[in-house]
């Protein structure tokens, strides 16, 4: 890691970390950059100089030295990543990031509680949502959840953002209400939606914080502050804004939103993942006539998808009550004759990706 490297343009990072880099092992005989530093014949001059044999630096701008220079950037964040997820967990680092989210939305006060929404779907179909929650900073797990939304709705991302946001914050309108006594009989903790957020985070540029801002509205709440990031410049966005709001380059306070839209889309794609494997379970069991709900449901229940029901045998099928050997070997062989390949998920994009 290189110290004020938010404070110099990316020659001079290049530059920088070529003479740091190489100050401490040997330099190969060509060295691949994305664009030369400023002064890279003088670089190039003294690392030759240092090794006692011939360096080029060379920033190539098509073939297999271009996809080499990809994987090494692809490789270069995911280490970015990690560094910077240890650097979250220091409290001092948090208090700083929602310091600087605060101040460039303009809050009353720092977001301690931020719930951040996304919505998962593939061509249109087997639509999920998720909400995940930070508070002072951390990821709170035991209060993530997760909503499944109806295909037969018609939604797109903007009405569904819409109706997942209306569904969290009824919940919230409906629990806040409840009185002591309940309080009491649920143990002396108020249920998990009763907590309102301070910030709500929505994956998405304009059009998701305007189906978000129109939820809010609807139900008369106006003291939850509200902004979208999207993905493609990574741009925050406020309600009724016409222009994003702009983080510095390298802001603890960018990152954590990023982060916590990040965490919201991992949680997402993980549930769609599941639903979409249970559904082509379903398809494929549907084509066994000799099944009926019971054993399909138990069926689904025990394997969940089907790629855990190909890699099963003979003696685990034949092991689910009611179905027997004579019903497990139908199944394989329906398994054996269907096409369909495995379906895996990009848990980054949430690209389709096939498995024969």
């Amino acid at each position: 890691m290189l110290d004020r490297s938010d404070v110099l343009e990316d020659q001079s990072i290049i530059e920088a970390a070529l003479i740091k880099v190489y100050a401490e092992s040997d330099p190969a005989t060509e060295i691949l950059v994305q664009e030369f530093p400023d002064n890279f014949e003088a670089i190039q001059s003294l690392l030759a100089e240092r090794s006692g044999h011939k360096v080029s630096i060379v920033s190539p701008q098509r073939g297999e030295k271009v996809d080499v220079l990809a994987t090494v950037k692809l490789n270069a964040h995911q280490a970015l990543i990690q560094y910077l997820s240890k650097r979250s967990n220091d409290a001092a680092v948090s208090g700083k990031a929602l310091e600087e989210i605060a101040a460039a939305l303009d809050l009353n006060e720092l977001p301690l509680r931020i719930e951040c929404f996304d919505i998962s779907n593939i061509q249109g179909t087997s639509m999920v949502a998720s909400m995940v929650v930070f508070e002072d900073g951390q990821p709170k797990k035991s209060d993530y959840r997760r909503f499944a939304i109806d295909d037969n709705e018609g939604f797109d991302d903007t009405r569904a953002m819409h109706h997942v946001l209306t569904r969290r914050l009824k919940r919230y309108l409906a629990e806040r209400e409840i009185s002591v006594d309940e309080i009491n009989e649920l143990g002396g903790a108020k249920p998990k939606f009763a907590y309102p957020p301070q910030l709500i985070v929505v994956d998405g540029g304009a059009p998701q914080v305007a189906a978000a801002a129109r939820a809010l509205a609807d139900l008369g709440i106006s003291d939850i502050a509200l902004c979208g990031l999207a993905k493609r410049l990574e741009e925050v966005w406020l309600p009724d804004n016409k222009n994003p709001v702009i983080f510095p380059r390298h802001s603890e306070g960018l990152y954590m939103l990023q982060r916590i839209r990040d965490e919201a889309h991992r949680f997402a794609i993980t549930f769609h993942r599941s639903k979409r494997s249970k559904i082509m379970l379903e398809s494929l069991l549907d084509e066994i006539p000799t099944l009926g709900d019971v054993r399909r449901k138990a069926l689904l229940e025990k394997f969940g998808s089907v790629a855990a029901l190909r890699k099963s045998t003979l003696e685990e099928i034949s092991a689910i009550p009611g179905i027997g050997e004579k019903t497990a070997t139908q199944i394989l062989n329906t398994l054996t004759e269907s096409s369909a390949p495995i379906e895996i998920i990009d848990m980054q994009t949430g690209e389709i990706l096939t498995q024969d």
